[in-house]
């Protein structure tokens, strides 16, 4: 199996694990703190997690690549140097993204909430939380330098075990900090808000830590290997910085370009909904999106984070090298992965989207509106893994700009068309808006690559077909399930009855995809090697 398919499966599994851990707290969070605690934390997380990428100035991931490309060329002086200097310019930048932050929080909230006598959330209140969680930005930078570094050798395993460890106490002070606010103290859920999201600078602390424990460990093979170097480029301080955001620049968008959709929602979706008269469905309505419905949609995505970390320094070794059929089979390989994993996993989600959503959040009375939005979302999931994925592919490639201008299709297209599409189609437009925006960024991003190496997607598109035929297999069996289990339990209307159906849902459809999958060698030809686990599942 390749480096980059190990790299991605260790990458994916943690990153799935984190995303599951904060899809899972949120089943005892939405207990505590309904759908308005769930709005609030949305509208507090959307600008932070905009500015930690705009902190980093996409600085993690350029170092990966830039410490990758040095290595290929057996020059690891050089990417220690760029550790060393990154880890300074990220102190810096963290800090100066708190102030900015902390200082506008409450002219943030003011353009965020326009009719605050009409409805449970007060400016004061979103103030507040935005300022609490503003405090992560002081270590998350300089943290992940680290993180990028270790990916640039091609050692995945700092980020990963991190990234789980990060997610571990973050949830722990999340749910216990909520329930002594609402259950113990009486306080209230703005309070209890503001403490779960200070939880991301106790989650940041407990990763710094664990990849300082890592660096202790290999500090000295590192060492040896730029003692042992025979030549260095020795580029002066300032073009290494120069080289460096040239790479960093574009990375952001990868990591801003959920955020930045959220942020447009964030401010049209309210005034919107008050325009066509449904001002009382926007709380039930913004968190199903945002906040509830979009912790299952990122677990799909999850597969594409891993992979676009994984592939971007095997892609750039590759690429400087010029090894051309290489890099044709990476590309391949990786588009593949997302596609063969990811189009069942939102299919399937879209297909039981209100037993997903009743089964994890109750509220069985709303479904009509909570589990429809997320049967539409679900799919847009898809676009945002091959943006992902598609944009680091162009990162690899040193075609990085143009994920900019991608991207910025992408917005233009939300910000022109979100509020027509929610006066006609009502909260669902907000999700339209997304779609049309994503799959813009993504089609510019495939015709990119394609033009720029003269790349085929033919292989690509022929099992991409493949693998909607044995979904529509998996949504048959699914709508069959369904029918059968409506004769004997209620699960539209029981939430016990919702998380049986959604496990039988989730069993005898991913199933009968993964049979198809590894009967037919799907599987085996997109991983490049024999899935071992189904092969003892399958008896083969």
């Amino acid at each position: 199996m390749s480096n980059i398919v190990r790299g991605t499966m260790l990458l994916t599994g943690a990153t799935f694990l984190s995303k599951f851990l904060g899809m899972v707290y949120v089943i005892p969070f939405n207990e505590l703190v309904g759908e308005t605690g769930g709005t609030l934390f949305s509208l507090a997380y959307t600008p932070y997690s905009i500015l930690i990428s705009i902190s980093t100035i996409g600085v993690p991931l350029a170092v990966s690549k830039f410490v990758s490309k040095y290595n290929a060329l057996n020059d690891y002086e050089t990417g220690m140097r760029m550790f060393k200097a990154g880890i300074m310019l990220m102190a810096v930048t963290g800090f100066l993204a708190f102030l900015a932050l902390f200082f506008s929080a409450e002219l943030l909230a003011g353009y965020m909430i326009t009719n605050e006598a009409e409805g449970d959330i007060a400016v004061a209140d979103v103030a507040m939380v935005i300022r609490m969680v503003s405090f992560a930005l002081l270590i998350i930078p300089a943290m992940s330098i680290v993180r990028g570094f270790f990916q640039g050798y091609q050692s995945m395993g700092p980020t990963a075990v991190s990234q789980v460890v990060e997610q571990i106490v973050r949830i722990g002070f999340i749910l216990v900090s909520a329930f002594i606010v609402v259950k113990v103290v009486g306080g209230s859920i703005a309070t209890a808000v503001g403490f779960a999201t200070f939880a991301a600078f106790l989650g940041a602390m407990a990763s710094a830590i664990v990849l300082f424990v890592y660096w202790r460990k290999r500090k000295k093979n590192i060492q040896k290997q730029v003692q042992q170097q025979s030549y260095t480029h020795d580029i002066p301080t300032k073009e290494l910085f120069s080289e460096l955001f040239r790479y960093a620049g574009p990375f952001i968008l990868v990591g801003v370009a959920i955020p930045l959709y959220q942020l447009v929602d964030q401010f049209t979706v309210e005034r919107a909904m008050t325009a066509i008269g449904q001002k009382e469905l926007y709380d039930t309505a913004y968190s199903a999106i945002n906040y509830y419905g979009h912790k299952l949609v990122i677990i799909p995505v999850t597969i594409a984070t891993g992979m676009s970390l994984a592939i971007i320094p095997a892609l750039t070794k590759t690429f400087t090298q010029q090894n051309r059929p290489l890099l044709y089979q990476q590309i391949n390989q990786a588009l593949q992965i997302v596609l063969v994993l990811v189009v069942p996993a939102v299919i399937g989600l879209s297909t039981l989207s209100d037993e997903a959503y009743g089964a994890l959040y109750g509220g069985m009375d709303k479904l009509e509106t909570t589990g429809t939005l997320l049967g539409w979302y679900a799919p847009v999931g898809l676009l945002f893994a091959l943006f992902t994925v598609s944009a680091s592919i162009l990162q690899g490639i040193e075609q990085q700009q143009f994920a900019v201008i991608s991207l910025s299709a992408g917005v233009l297209i939300k910000v022109l068309f979100n509020i027509q599409l929610i006066h006609t189609f009502g909260p669902k437009g907000a999700i339209f808006g997304t779609a049309l925006a994503a799959g813009i960024a993504v089609a510019l991003n495939l015709w990119r690559i394609k033009s720029s190496i003269e790349f085929s997607f033919k292989q690509t598109f022929k099992r991409f077909l493949l693998i909607c035929i044995f979904s529509a297999f998996m949504v048959i069996v699914i709508l069959i399930a369904k029918a059968v289990f409506a004769t004997f339990l209620d699960y539209e209307t029981s939430r016990s009855a919702a998380v049986i159906m959604l496990i039988a849902g989730v069993v005898l459809g991913g199933g009968v995809y993964l049979w198809f999958s590894y009967e037919s060698t799907l599987l085996e030809r997109v991983l490049g090697d024999r899935v071992r686990v189904l092969d003892r599942l399958f008896h083969r």
